[in-house]
Formats: structure tokens, sequence, C-alpha cells
């Protein structure tokens, strides 16, 4: 038997740690994770870690993010585990997307998903915006009823969907009064199928300055996502938000929905 060398020895715990990595990677919440927690996480040196994350990132294994410089896995992981979703492949081809948008009105924009009664920011260009006045917004949950991302999806989610949703929101103390009034939902889904896009007019209490428009992303005739534009209350009207801007958040919807068809 031919003697095992150094070299061979070193490159067999370059693959050891580089798996390593990606496990460490999959066991945070959504594959998400900083270059500190990840040297955390595996007991390597930041300088290590960073080196294999460069290799990972340029066979595809892993890809960082546009809005928050986070490690995140991409697609090609989905070879090796369970830690991609299809969530996350909508946001892998929506950092590029949301870039472009952000040139073209200037205020910023998240993609949402669902998870559970609300809204995951998952990608949002408010780090790169000069309007915008939350940096640090990928991660945060949007509630369902009353902002524009949420609206946007729930409006365009199968109906059996809609009223699981809708039991889950009647337990809830901030939506819980609209959620059980059949008015309100059945008018917010025939107006917004019917406009073709959804709006938040400082209907959130909690961002009561700001307003929203937003759009779906279809994925194989599924709403997978959507993606919003926020501003300015008295900046700038809804009516002037929506004209200005609704030509190029629907072309952004549709540049998601190409990347997503491709194979």
């Amino acid at each position: 038997m031919r003697p095992r060398t150094d070299a061979e020895y070193s490159t067999v715990r370059s693959l050891v740690r580089g798996l390593d990595l990606l496990c460490a990677l999959n066991r945070h919440e959504k594959g998400r994770a900083s270059l500190t927690q990840l040297a955390n996480g595996t007991g390597l040196h930041r300088t290590t870690v960073r080196r294999l994350l460069e290799t990972l990132i340029e066979q595809g294994y892993v890809r960082r993010s546009e809005s928050d410089d986070r490690y995140v896995l991409a697609l090609k992981v989905r070879s090796l585990a369970e830690g991609f979703t299809d969530d996350e492949r909508v946001s892998s081809v929506a950092g590029p997307v949301l870039a472009d948008l952000l040139q073209q009105v200037r205020w910023p924009s998240d993609l949402c998903t669902p998870d559970g009664g609300a809204m995951l920011i998952r990608e949002s260009t408010h780090r790169f915006s000069a309007l915008s006045f939350n940096p640090a917004m990928v991660g945060t949950h949007l509630p369902m009823l009353i902002t524009a991302a949420g609206r946007a999806y729930f409006s365009y989610c199968p109906d059996e969907e809609r009223e699981a949703l809708l039991a889950l929101l009647r337990q809830d103390p901030v939506q819980g009064k609209l959620a059980t009034d059949r008015r309100f939902v059945d008018n917010l889904v025939e107006q917004t199928r019917a406009r073709g896009y959804s709006s938040n007019e400082g209907d959130w209490a909690a961002e009561r300055k700001m307003g929203a428009i937003a759009v779906p992303v279809f994925e194989g005739g599924r709403v997978a996502a959507t993606i919003n534009v926020i501003y300015l209350s008295r900046a700038i009207s809804h009516a002037e938000a929506a004209e200005r801007y609704l030509p190029a958040l629907h072309g952004a919807s549709r540049q998601i929905e190409a990347a997503l068809a491709r194979p």
C-alpha cells in the first residue's frame, strides 16, 4: 500500500473543515450566520473560516447576503443537506433584482416570505437606501393583515391557506379583530386582486409614518413571496407612489419569477 503523504492528509482535513462549516451554517436559523458566529461555532480561526467560505462561495454552496453581509446556504447545497428551502431559493435570486430596483425608486424595498401568521423579511435594501430609517431589517417579521407585504401574500395565496391563516390570526392580539371581520377580509382580497398590488397607508401603528406598496412573486403558479417599496407618507402620497413605482416593482417581480423558472 502506498503511504499517505502529508499533502494528502492536509487536503482531507480541509475537506472536513469545509463540511463542518456547512453543518455549522445549516444549524443557524434559516441557514444564515455571520463570520464571527461561524468561527465561534466551529472553533476555527476567523482567517481559516473566511478562506473556506470563499471557496464554498466560488463552488456555489454558500453566498453572501446582499442585505447584511451574513453568509447563507446557496442553491447547490440542496445536493448535500436540507437546510436550503424554497424560501431561501427565492432570496438567493432576489438580491441583485432588489439592488436594481433601489436604483430606480431610491426608497427601500424588502423581499418577504410567509412565516406562520407573519411575513419574514429575507432580503432588503434598507441598508443601502439613503431614505431608510431602519437599516437592519433582514429577519424582521411584518404583520400579515396590516402591511403591504403581508396583504399581497394573503390576497394571492390559495383559499385553503388563507382560511388557515385567518384561524391563526384570530388569536393575534394586534390582528385578531381584523381576522374576524369577514367583510374586511373579502374587500381586502377583492381590492388587491383588482388593482394588482396591495398597500399600507399608515395602517400599521408601529410604523404609522410609513406607507408601502407591494406585489406578489409567483413560482409554479403559486405565490412564493412579495416585494414592496416603503416610503415616508409625508414625502409622497399613496397615489404618487403607485404611479411612480408600480412599473418598476412589477418589473422586479417578473425578473425574480423568470430567475425562479430557470432550471
